[in-house]
């Protein structure tokens, strides 16, 4: 069969078993219970419009036509792991785990199997991933629906292989709710109230709305809104809206000052959930006073 390029979205799952699983089972057997799920897995990539490439190992890989069915095949692959395994592919609860990498790109498709760059980047982002976590490269979540796109939340910046710059990598947020009502495919979000954070500083307003799911605040010219702080980074801050919801992610070196509530906190490379009013300062605690202040407002 002739080669052929087209652009498609690369899916790897990884399957992974706890010691114990070994332990109860032995080497051989508990091999055949991970080929068992992953058999499992294959089934669902077809009942997903996916196509199976492979499996090497406890390793599976595959291609979506779209984002969109790639991404709700991810999310039931952690379902099926999470709650509906069959009885014959798991011992016990917790006992096998899931790491799922994605991309999307220009492929080869040549004699029933996928090469290319995009393959190899999914792959890393398989390896990147923890147990239980579904990753993805900016370039697929540019590529979201909105709502697909409130289900992720940026995670670093990490050197790849073949590349000179590094690539912001995503985690899914998946639910099973939402795979269980089919949200993730859906093209329009499910009907609720849509929530608003107005950020200000010195004068200058920014608004998320519903087609702003993510701002950077810095001191970078090129950030979203900029703040002349000679403690802030450069892209200090992120705030994302996911399912609705609202959080402040710090990416900084000398970390972000939230005052939320009746409390003054204090992040540095972890994230909060917040709601309501509140102020924030890069880099200098909100205790000293300092002038160059943010303050945000959540609106519905």
């Amino acid at each position: 069969m002739a080669a052929k390029t087209t652009n498609i979205a690369i899916l790897f799952a990884d399957i992974g078993a706890s010691n114990n699983f070994y332990q109860k089972l032995g080497g051989v057997t508990a091999r055949l219970k991970i080929a068992d799920c992953l058999d499992t897995l294959a089934g669902l990539i077809t009942r997903k419009s996916g196509t199976v490439i492979k499996s090497i190992n406890s390793e599976i890989m595959s291609t979506f036509p779209t984002i969109a069915e790639a991404t709700m095949a991810a999310c039931a692959m952690r379902a099926l792991l999470d709650k509906d395994l069959p009885e014959h592919a798991a011992v016990d609860q917790g006992s096998l785990t899931i790491r799922i990498g994605m991309h999307y790109g220009p492929v080869i498709i040549e004699s029933g199997d996928v090469f290319g760059d995009a393959v190899n980047i999914a792959a890393r982002m398989t390896a990147l991933a923890k147990d239980g976590q579904i990753v993805t490269t900016q370039s697929m979540v540019n590529r979201m629906s909105p709502f697909i796109r409130s289900c992720t939340r940026f995670i670093d910046r990490v050197p790849i292989k073949g590349k000179k710059e590094t690539m912001s990598i995503f985690e899914i947020l998946w639910h099973q709710e939402d795979v269980t009502r089919g949200y993730i495919g859906a093209t329009t979000r499910p009907s609720i109230v849509a929530a608003y954070m107005r950020l200000t500083y010195r004068g200058v307003t920014v608004l998320m709305d519903t087609d702003a799911t993510r701002i950077t605040v810095g001191r970078s010219k090129s950030a979203d809104l900029t703040v002349d702080e000679s403690l802030a980074s450069r892209q200090h801050v992120t705030i994302e809206r996911r399912r609705n919801r609202f959080f402040i992610i710090d990416q900084s070196t000398n970390g972000t000052y939230v005052h939320h509530g009746s409390s003054e906190l204090f992040l540095r490379r972890e994230e909060m959930l917040v709601s309501g009013n509140g102020v924030i300062s890069l880099g200098r605690p909100l205790s000293e006073n300092p002038l160059k202040q943010i303050h945000f407002n959540l609106e519905y």
